[in-house]
């Protein structure tokens, strides 16, 4: 008797046939691939990252998903297969806020792949330099929090740089608090980042109200004092828990459930338009603290259409009380709305510089 079509010897052998040929077809861009690569050399172009066409690739998988699988494992599915096949090109060297294990390492692997080359920095500063040096091709820095807020430190940062920025990534955060104890009252101190203890404070102040909050560099950092230091608890993400041997004490503690943390990707140059863009800022004016200077500053915004969606202050190191303002902007500055809108408030600021046009998040 033939096996009928739902019988699981013939399912799986109808999936044999389908990973045979996912894998044929891999292995055939993955060639394309090798070829683009050639053809760069040979024109003297080693540009073989592309972000804007990338983001253009990972849009179109969203738009044709019809299921079972979510977008978002389609996407990440994709993301490793161009990661790969990229590889055989060159591998990216990307520079992040180490050690591993940290959500910065999470941040590279979900907008890289993994089959980059993940640089760990000891700082800020260092993930900079070592992109502005051309020892590592991009960055990937923190730049705000649903919950926390602005991480000042990375947009003081572009005061004194020349970098741009060439892409954003947004993760959900899961904090995890995790330790070698089996108990919660064993835990004496808790150690993670400013912005993890921020994140999940109104849990710490229910659960853990007599333990010692510490400030750490990083939540990998954390992780290696709570390995090593008896009655010592950590925030971090579940990879870390998996590099320090840890137990996971209680899962998903952060205060909100969206929680969702904003990074961006830094390189040395301006990008091309990949159709969903957002375009960030930075000016000031020349007397920030007269009445009405922002918004005279602003004004070509809203005469041209531009929507602003995000605006921040920093003293500008110049004079006392004297601010920069780091602006973003919906839409790329070869949009000739944008466009317009620059060229207008260039002319009315006495600092302005586009910081970068660069694709949109793509979940």
């Amino acid at each position: 008797m033939a096996d009928k079509p739902n019988d699981l010897g013939s399912i799986r052998d109808r999936i044999d046939a389908i990973d045979t040929r996912i894998h044929e077809l891999i292995a055939e861009r993955a060639k394309l691939a090798q070829g683009v690569g050639t053809a760069k050399r040979e024109a003297g172009t080693m540009e073989f990252y592309r972000p804007e066409r990338e983001a253009s690739v990972l849009r179109a998988v969203v738009e044709r998903n019809q299921g079972p699988l979510t977008d978002e494992e389609m996407v990440r599915l994709f993301r490793e297969i161009m990661s790969a096949c990229l590889s055989q090109q060159e591998p990216l060297k990307i520079g992040f806020l180490g050690p591993e294990g940290t959500f910065s390492h999470q941040a590279v692997l979900k907008h890289f792949g993994h089959s980059c080359r993940s640089l760990p920095m000891a700082t800020l500063d260092e993930v900079f330099g070592m992109v502005q040096a051309g020892d590592a091709d991009f960055g990937v820095v923190p730049i705000e929090n649903s919950t926390a807020g602005t991480v000042t430190h990375t947009l003081d940062l572009f005061l004194g740089s020349a970098l741009n920025i060439c892409g954003e990534v947004e993760m959900r955060i899961r904090q995890h608090l995790m330790g070698t104890m089996e108990k919660l009252e064993d835990v004496r101190r808790v150690c993670a980042h400013p912005q993890s203890l921020a994140q999940c404070a109104a849990w710490l102040r229910q659960h853990l109200p007599e333990a010692e909050l510490v400030a750490t560099s990083s939540n990998a950092e954390g992780a290696r004092r709570a390995r090593d230091e008896a009655g010592t608890a950590a925030i971090a993400p579940d990879a870390a828990a998996k590099i320090y041997a840890l137990r996971v004490l209680f899962a998903e503690i952060e205060d909100e459930s969206d929680n969702t943390t904003r990074f961006f990707v830094v390189g040395r140059k301006i990008l091309e338009p990949s159709g969903d863009d957002r375009t960030t800022l930075l000016l000031s004016g020349a007397e920030t603290d007269q009445s009405g200077s922002l918004h005279s500053m602003l004004e070509p915004l809203a005469t041209h259409g531009v929507n602003m969606t995000r605006i921040e202050s920093r003293p500008s190191r110049r004079r006392s009380w004297h601010y920069v303002f780091f602006l973003d902007l919906d839409g790329h500055a070869h949009d000739a709305d944008v466009a317009a809108a620059l060229k207008d408030l260039e002319a009315r600021a006495d600092l302005f510089r586009v910081l970068g046009s660069y694709p949109k998040a793509v979940l």
